[in-house]
């Protein structure tokens, strides 16, 4: 163990043994050295790790505290890492939703309040009128799910999901102007998950997510067989790929498509 893995690990002892609690904040750096019998340098580079892990905020002019300890803040990196995984990664990613989510939907229909309803309801009626504006009927199925998890009160579970459903987003975005009527297939299913919630029906809310995502992960693993990695799915739906060509979008919802669709692209938006 480095002299900078020791600093880090003693500062997440005395975090674990709750000498130092959530929003504590450390002593001077050269006290903290010397009461951890650790030399200042490594001290510091152990600081600066656990900042970028999200344990230690540290204020410039201030001082270093201890952050919340949320689960929001300490698993807020997991969406940069998954978007940084390509090829089969992305496959076991569309797994892991497809574990997760659908069982988080369950939980959520028997937790579900009003409010919540009302909030799902929202994106939903937001997804219907943007039926046009792909990019804008994804954003808004983003967030009907980020909602759906949320009603759960699980804030890990809801970060976690989160997390992994990220890192498709382009993916959505690709689908909905590759494939004609999309977004009527994409609101059809999300009606069918939005009244098994309205009816706290935890098992049918359970199976609609389940299909739902089971189609997004059938389309993936046909374009995967074809080679197609993240790399090739443009970022933003300005840039273009031989294999997405950019499609004409003032043309009307029906021929929403480009000109060179391939033969493997068959799924609907997420």
């Amino acid at each position: 163990m480095s002299l900078t893995d020791e600093a880090i690990a003693r500062i997440r002892a005395l975090i674990q043994s709750g000498k130092l609690l959530p929003g504590a904040k450390l002593p001077p750096e050269q006290q903290l050295a010397a009461e951890l019998g650790i030399s200042r340098s490594p001290m510091r580079e152990a600081v600066k790790a656990l900042a970028v892990a999200r344990v230690l905020d540290v204020r410039r002019g201030d001082g270093t505290y201890v952050t919340s300890l949320a689960p929001a803040v300490l698993l807020e990196g997991l969406g940069l890492a998954v978007e940084l995984m390509q090829g089969n990664t992305l496959l076991e990613l569309t797994e892991a939703r497809r574990l997760f989510e659908p069982v988080a939907t369950g939980l959520a229909a028997t937790r579900m309040t009003p409010d919540h309803l009302a909030e799902i309801r929202g994106h939903l009626d937001a997804m219907r009128g943007a039926s046009e504006d792909v990019e804008l009927l994804n954003k808004h199925d983003a967030a009907f799910h980020r909602a759906v998890v949320a009603a759960t009160g699980n804030e890990t579970l809801t970060t976690i999901v989160d997390g992994i459903s990220s890192s498709t987003l382009r993916v959505r975005v690709w689908r909905g102007m590759v494939e004609a009527n999309a977004a009527d297939r994409t609101l059809a299913e999300h009606e069918a998950i939005y009244a098994a919630l309205a009816d706290g029906d935890a098992n049918l809310a359970q199976a609609a997510t389940l299909m739902h995502i089971s189609t997004t992960e059938r389309w993936l693993r046909r374009v995967h067989g074809a080679s197609l990695t993240t790399a090739d799915v443009p970022a933003h739906p300005d840039e273009e790929t031989d294999a997405f060509p950019r499609p004409d979008l003032t043309a009307p919802k029906s021929r929403l498509h480009p000109t060179r669709t391939p033969a493997h692209v068959t799924g609907t938006a997420t």
